[in-house]
């Protein structure tokens, strides 16, 4: 793991792949072509230390996975055309999706039913996705630019709203890689949406302009929703804020081995694309 996410050495997804006795030269030189032509996939490249075949820990390139989908485009090998072809398949999906955005709703409204989401949970689902492109949005035009300020708006949101902020929260829940709203049930969803439906209003309301004012709208929004949350809690006698997660534990279990299983497999991903050398 680095910066929170998969990284794979290039060599030896190279060394699966390419009809190549060196897959080392076979990178460097491919390297030096792709740098030629001005790519940008040798730049998003990181140096990383693994260990080698000798026990000894060495740097060698690494790429995220949409780094390494890139590189394996530029692999001319019978082994990466299934590949290719499903990129170009997702990709078109894509282009529809902009064509006509009723297609993405479609798309993930299936995924979730896949996972065993019930109906009317995914309809609050689909509509917080709304909701929060258009608080992102709102929030590009007013001056957040850097992803680092996108994450302190959300924040202050969340902290205001439920005592914690998505890190705390996702920690809370026994969550790593997953996302948080996934894991929330429907109060949890319905104040999260309050929360930021609230922030949309008051920056369009107010006219905010600069970070520093959208925080300060974030940390109201956020109030607001906190202020029906403890409400609730105290009508109810429970606390809204839970480590337990919204699909059933059976399920929650079933999709929790599922994502240790793919994780643990990760490094035999290699080793089956070398059987078919």
């Amino acid at each position: 793991m680095f910066q929170k996410e998969w990284w794979f050495s290039v060599v030896d997804v190279i060394d699966a792949l390419a009809d190549s006795v060196d897959a080392g030269a076979y990178w460097r030189k491919l390297k030096q072509r792709l740098t030629e032509e001005g790519s940008e996939v040798v730049t998003i490249c990181h140096g990383l230390k693994l260990e080698a075949s000798d026990g000894k820990m060495r740097e060698a390139d690494c790429a995220n996975t949409e780094g390494m989908f890139r590189i394996i485009q530029s692999v001319p090998s019978p082994k990466t055309e299934p590949l290719k072809r499903w990129l170009a398949k997702i990709g078109y999906e894509r282009v529809q999706e902009i064509e006509d955005p009723e297609l993405a709703t479609k798309r993930t409204r299936i995924l979730y039913k896949l996972k065993g989401y019930p109906d009317d949970w995914i309809e609050k689902r689909l509509r917080g996705i709304v909701i929060r492109e258009e608080l992102t949005d709102e929030w590009q035009k007013r001056g957040a630019q850097e992803q680092k300020d996108y994450e302190v708006l959300t924040a202050e949101i969340s902290k205001a709203t439920f005592g914690l902020v998505p890190n705390e929260y996702k920690k809370l829940k026994g969550l790593k890689r997953e996302n948080l709203r996934d894991h929330m049930d429907d109060f949890e969803l319905i104040l999260t949406m309050l929360g930021e439906r609230t922030t949309t209003e008051i920056h369009k309301t107010e006219d905010s302009q600069d970070v520093i004012k959208l925080k300060t709208d974030a940390r109201v929004g956020g109030q607001i929703a906190g202020s029906t949350r403890k409400q609730i809690e105290r009508r109810l006698g429970r606390s809204i804020v839970s480590k337990q997660n919204f699909l059933p534990n059976k399920t929650q279990k079933e999709l929790n081995a599922n994502q240790t299983e793919v994780a643990n497999n990760r490094g035999k991903i290699l080793k089956s694309l070398k059987k078919l050398r």
